[in-house]
């Protein structure tokens, strides 16, 4: 098994992919409470994870994949429109009686994204960058991620510099937030 420090960044977002379809997954069928702690892992993982991506693995693929410019461009698209299909979901709430049906299409837009970004951007970096680099990729998202914000902000922008310059602000307040939630739940069950 690779450890935390010897994964490189294809592994680590290949796992993270994984998860989030695992957890898309686990939402078909989960209901009540069980329902809403998954989507709220799900909205957690999606936010931090399409953050750190802008932030780290767009710009190298800009700047070194042949017809980069096109390929971000359209992965940055598919990221924005996820965002705002989750922010809305976030907003309904998982009891909403349309939920689940959109749900489902982002569902099958996430995977459809995931599966371009790993056909076109990550067996690039595999192929063109040494081992070393891409564990220093891996590192980079990782920081990335720990300053992230935990909810999509659909408008604020993909790009890394606006990555750089508004997530950490967005990340304080999403963080409080999620602690205040959680606070009210461990609370309102005694």
């Amino acid at each position: 098994m690779t450890t935390a420090q010897e994964q490189d960044v294809v592994e680590l977002l290949l796992a993270q992919h994984n998860e989030i379809k695992r957890l898309f997954e686990q939402l078909r069928t989960a209901t009540g409470d069980s329902k809403r702690e998954l989507f709220e892992d799900l909205v957690r993982l999606l936010a931090v994870h399409e953050s750190a991506e802008e932030e780290v693995v767009h710009p190298t693929a800009r700047r070194r994949i042949e017809g980069g410019e096109q390929v971000v461009d359209a992965r940055l698209e598919e990221e924005d429109e996820a965002k705002t299909a989750l922010a809305e979901l976030h907003d309904m709430g998982v009891d909403h009686p349309e939920f689940d049906a959109k749900l489902m299409m982002l569902s099958q837009a996430v995977i459809e994204h995931a599966t371009r970004e790993e056909n076109e951007e990550f067996i690039f970096l595999r192929q063109n960058l040494d081992q070393d680099q891409l564990r220093r990729m891996a590192g980079a998202v990782r920081a990335a991620e720990a300053i992230a914000p935990t909810r999509p902000h659909p408008g604020v922008g993909e790009s890394a510099i606006t990555q750089m310059l508004a997530g950490p602000p967005m990340a304080v307040f999403d963080r409080v937030r999620d602690a205040v939630r959680d606070w009210r739940q461990s609370h309102d069950e005694r």
